[in-house]
């Protein structure tokens, strides 16, 4: 059985950070990539930002947050981060991590609420 285990969502005020943890753990082969995704109230979920797992780590981000959020890997811990700087209401959302294997199969976690607001 999958999990995965996020953490650090929480409140900020504008202008400030926070950093997402998404530790993953159970049957997962090897990974490919892991990422988040967010959805805030009345919209769909958007991909924010990811990162390869195997070779370069390359990674990929939204444009809304390019420059502001940086995500990165821990491989030792099948573990990945999501460094949110410069935080604008905008960015509320509840915010998901997903990782997928090398045989293409998606896992999600259960989402941490980002609320953004002074």
């Amino acid at each position: 059985q999958v999990q995965l285990v996020e953490s650090g969502g929480g409140l900020v005020q504008p202008g400030g950070s926070l950093r997402l943890s998404c530790a993953s753990s159970g049957s997962i082969f090897r990974l490919y990539s892991m990422g988040w995704y967010r959805q805030a109230p009345g919209k769909q979920r958007e991909l924010v930002a990811v990162i390869i797992i195997t070779g370069s780590g390359s990674t990929n981000y939204v444009d809304s947050v390019k420059g502001r959020f940086t995500i990165s890997r821990d491989n030792a811990k099948n573990t990945v981060y999501l460094q949110m700087n410069s935080l604008k209401p905008e960015d509320t959302a509840v915010y998901y991590c997903k990782v997928v294997d090398l045989y293409s199969a998606n896992y999600w976690g259960q989402g941490t609420q980002v609320t953004v607001s002074s």
